[in-house]
């Protein structure tokens, strides 16, 4: 049995780091303290309900039942961090970076022009990952279900889905050509003498969330008293 010192404390890892909260507040979701607390802005706030899938994180626990890690997509604007005790979050900083290397998740939608704003596509890159680590090549219904909570305003979805069907099988893609080769992959090859050649990406900083919107900037100010004379 836990002594009362364990059990007043949460635990849990993002992108590996351990993390622990004495006495949390329940009300606190995942987002706002990702954003505000660890300063790991690649999770976009968007809608504030679900709705937009831009807050989107990969949760690992392990199941009761059969004891394996189990992979799935969240979005972080509806989790409270106490529901998180034992879990392994995975943000997009944690898979890839311009500064490190990029995931190919983060690769083949940059390739194929998947980022235009790039508000939207960290929760793009985190959807698909999720997705992959537990189907390494997923079919197309696969991809469409697990981008389906993801909304975007720019692309118009064609190039996000034209980079992430590059991860199918030949024979599980849609539109086989008579070669035998998958039309998904014209999507990154077409663009190999524009921006996809020796790692080179249209906007590798939007895919790996380090583009910053204005209301990623917090503006610390000190207490001045006020003068009154």
């Amino acid at each position: 049995m836990a002594s009362p010192a364990e059990s007043s404390q949460l635990l849990f890892y993002v992108n590996g780091r351990k993390i622990l909260e004495k006495n949390a507040d329940p009300e606190v979701m995942l987002l706002p303290y990702l954003r505000k607390k660890l300063l790991l802005t690649g999770t976009k706030y968007g809608c504030g309900g679900g709705g937009c899938g831009a807050c989107t994180v990969m949760v690992s626990t392990i199941h009761t039942v059969t004891k394996k890690i189990i992979h799935y997509s969240a979005n972080a604007c509806l989790l409270p961090i106490c529901s998180l005790h034992g879990a392994a979050i995975t943000t997009v900083e944690g898979i890839g970076s311009t500064s490190s290397k990029l995931h190919p998740v983060q690769e083949r939608i940059a390739k194929a022009h998947g980022s235009q704003c790039g508000f939207c596509t960290p929760g793009m890159v985190m959807s698909m990952y999720s997705l992959l680590r537990n189907h390494p090549q997923p079919t197309m219904q696969q991809i469409n279900n697990a981008l389906g909570g993801n909304l975007c305003r720019c692309t118009g979805y064609r190039p996000i889905i034209d980079g992430c069907r590059t991860f199918c099988n030949k024979e599980d893609c849609c539109q086989l050509k008579e070669n035998g080769t998958c039309n998904g992959n014209e999507a990154t090859d077409k663009h190999n003498g524009v921006n996809g050649v020796n790692g080179q990406h249209e906007e590798p900083n939007s895919v790996s969330g380090d583009v910053r919107f204005v209301h990623f900037i917090y503006i610390y100010t000190p207490c001045v008293p006020e003068n009154k004379t």
